[in-house]
């Protein structure tokens, strides 16, 4: 049985959706993520917003931005805001994604060091500073676990946390170094066995 082009097309839009958006919605929403949220809260915001409010991502695909971002230089939030910016609407979506993100916390730091230059003497803001690193540190493990909570259920996947995490922070390699290491071992764990698809699912099932 032959299909018409247009069927193949009509097909072809089911099965994949593309995202779309104005470059004025990239720039408003990272705008908002980077004026309310701090830290590592950055990224739960971040996937909050690809794919939860506006579905620009899939849960695989944000997963793989993440690691990307992970991987080059700089913050991972603002990796991620380039690469998700990129992928919905190319190099302008780039650019008014990362600049929407950056200029809360510009304006905001710019303040802040102008504040703290004027008391940082005060005791007052010592404990606020301690304050906000604890913030920091629970929020980061907050999406720690939100984003990576079906791999601890997973054997591989939890050995691969593990062994990085000791990697990092006992024998204190630079990430240069575990990604040189864990690089490897982790393809050659997840390496495509005979009589799985691409997806990893058994074919003889």
């Amino acid at each position: 049985m032959t299909l018409r082009s247009e069927e193949v097309v009509e097909l072809a839009g089911d099965s994949v959706s593309s995202p779309t958006a104005t470059l004025w919605q990239l720039f408003y929403e990272f705008l908002f993520i980077g004026a309310v949220s701090f830290g590592g809260g950055i990224v739960a915001y971040e996937r909050i917003l690809l794919i939860e409010k506006r579905k620009w991502l899939t849960v695989d695909e944000f997963m793989a931005t993440l690691a990307i971002s992970q991987t080059m230089p700089g913050l991972n939030s603002v990796n991620l805001a380039v690469l998700a910016g990129n992928h919905v609407r190319g190099t302008l979506g780039a650019i008014a994604a990362s600049c929407g993100l950056l200029i809360p916390g510009m304006v905001f730091v710019l303040v802040a060091g102008i504040a703290y230059s004027a008391g940082e003497d005060h005791p007052l803001v010592n404990m606020l500073l301690a304050g906000v690193a604890a913030g920091a540190t629970g929020l980061l493990a907050a999406i720690t676990f939100k984003i990576g909570s079906n791999h601890f259920r997973h054997v591989k996947s939890l050995s691969i946390i593990v062994a990085t995490f000791v990697l990092m922070s006992f024998f204190k390699l630079s990430l240069i170094w575990v990604l040189v290491i864990m690089g490897p071992i982790s393809l050659f764990i997840y390496r495509p066995q005979s009589g799985q698809d691409k997806t990893g699912e058994d074919l003889r099932s």
